[in-house]
């Protein structure tokens, strides 16, 4: 049996000299008094992890001492073979005995340590991974279709999810300490990243990566999920393209910026497109687009660039559509200024239960400005900029599907008028999977007047009339 496994199942234990390399002529004797002496101390499973982690850093300390401080990180294919050279020597000269898949795993582990997120490194890489949450030094959960399921690996300590934390956000220029205990961030992939640290935190660092994929998901994957139907991507695409406001609303997690991603690459490559994130994770492929992130302040408490400074700054930089990543406070109300001021086809995100309780929080978040404007007033401006709503939802099933295509079709009196155009009909649910499917509600909607002005003619089978619907 290797030393490695032998570590691992507490059978022995390498023995550190003052000079902190391992000694390999000891008698097994001696191992054998050490490894009692852990087990006094640590009993059982802590010993031996604590051993492997002392083989684990004693390689890595070695390894960074000898590595070039000055070695050009960006090209990651020089610097791994770089490590692997250094590893195989100091495995060598420390006499350690691996097999190879350990040999393997052990290198994967300091690689990753070195260039990546350290544990965190194969969850990103994993495709079939949509999100990683880390729960303190010891508890890690992962989201694989639709369901939450813990992985059996950890943290060192808390104390080295911080140091992941902040390679995270470092690079961005952002901050996370006792005075500002929690932060966004992105990873260079683009995957959605918040950290929350102690004293917010009572269970350690929190970490809560939203991954995006190399290879993004596209409309016929869309259509397969059965997150749309072919006909309701047909009208989402005329949307699109005859400059519609549109507004996709959801719960957590129920594929808003997914479907944003999805609606954007309508969007004809002669317009300039302007985007506002707070952490820029939008994937537009047009050739004109400006992307505006927001910033957080500084330790001193100065420079903080809102999502609504950014909006107001965007109207002067000559969009044709206005692309904001999610709307969650007073930037409502520039937003609705924008889409009512020449901005026709702009887009953004926002949380909510339902079509009605999106239009219910814009005029909330709009009243956030402090402006005193009369209610009336509001849901005006709300009837008039926004033409239709997206709605997700998350199901009991982990799948991830529109159940709502809503027009806003004006005012009467003071409430603001609504008409569905699709919706999700349930039919059952077997084998842990919902069955349904969404369907168009038989009604003509007003902006298709606006769809046609644009030379889209869609046929009225889209909507359902003319053909006989089936329950």
């Amino acid at each position: 049996m290797s030393l490695l496994k032998r570590i691992e199942q507490g059978q022995t234990a390498p023995q550190s000299t003052a000079a902190g390399s391992i000694t390999d002529n000891g008698s097994n004797n001696s191992r054998l008094l050490n490894l009692q002496a852990r087990r006094v101390a640590a009993p059982g499973v802590t010993a031996q992890r604590d051993t492997y982690l002392d083989l684990k850093t004693r390689v890595q300390n070695r390894l960074l001492a000898e590595l070039d401080p000055g070695m050009d990180i960006s090209k990651v294919s020089d610097v791994r073979n770089t490590i692997q050279e250094l590893f195989e020597q100091v495995l060598a000269e420390e006499n350690i005995v691996l097999s190879r898949p350990e040999r393997h795993r052990l290198y994967e582990q300091i690689a990753a340590e070195i260039l990546g997120f350290g544990p965190l490194q194969p969850l990103l890489e994993d495709e079939t991974i949509t999100e990683v949450m880390v729960n303190g030094a010891k508890n890690i959960y992962i989201e694989r279709g639709g369901k939450l399921h813990r992985v059996p690996m950890s943290f060192e300590s808390d104390d080295h999810v911080m140091r992941i934390i902040d390679r995270i956000v470092a690079p961005l220029g952002r901050r996370i300490d006792e005075s500002s205990p929690y932060v966004d961030a992105r990873l260079p992939d683009g995957s959605r990243v918040n950290a929350v640290i102690p004293p917010i935190s009572l269970v350690g660092p929190v970490i809560t990566i939203r991954k995006f994929f190399k290879n993004p998901i596209t409309i016929e994957q869309l259509i397969q999920f059965g997150t749309l139907t072919p006909e309701a991507l047909q009208l989402l695409k005329a949307c699109v393209e005859s400059r519609l406001n549109i507004i996709i609303s959801g719960g957590t997690g129920s594929g808003k910026t997914t479907l944003l991603n999805i609606l954007s690459q309508f969007i004809p490559n002669d317009e300039r497109v302007v985007t506002i994130e707070n952490a820029a994770e939008l994937q537009l492929r047009q050739e004109h687009v400006v992307t505006l992130e927001s910033r957080p302040p500084n330790i001193e408490g100065r420079g903080e660039v809102t999502i609504r400074q950014l909006v107001i700054n965007a109207l002067r930089m000559r969009p044709d559509r206005i692309i904001v990543g999610e709307i969650r406070d007073e930037a409502a109300l520039d937003m609705l200024q924008a889409m009512n001021t020449g901005h026709d086809g702009s887009m953004t995100t926002a949380h909510s239960n339902s079509p009605r309780d999106t239009l219910s929080r814009i005029e909330t978040m709009a009243l956030m400005a402090g402006m005193e404007l009369p209610v009336r007033a509001v849901r005006e401006q709300i009837a008039s900029a926004i033409d239709l709503v997206v709605h997700q939802e998350r199901m009991r099933d982990g799948s991830r599907r529109v159940v709502n295509i809503t027009e806003v079709s004006g005012m009467e009196g003071d409430v603001i008028t609504m008409t569905d155009v699709f919706m999700f009909e349930q039919s059952g649910y077997e084998n842990g999977k919902v069955i349904g499917r969404l369907r168009p509600t038989g009604l003509r909607p007003k902006f298709i007047d606006k769809i046609e002005a644009a030379g889209i003619h869609l046929p009225a089978s889209i909507f359902g009339i003319g053909e006989r619907r089936r329950y």
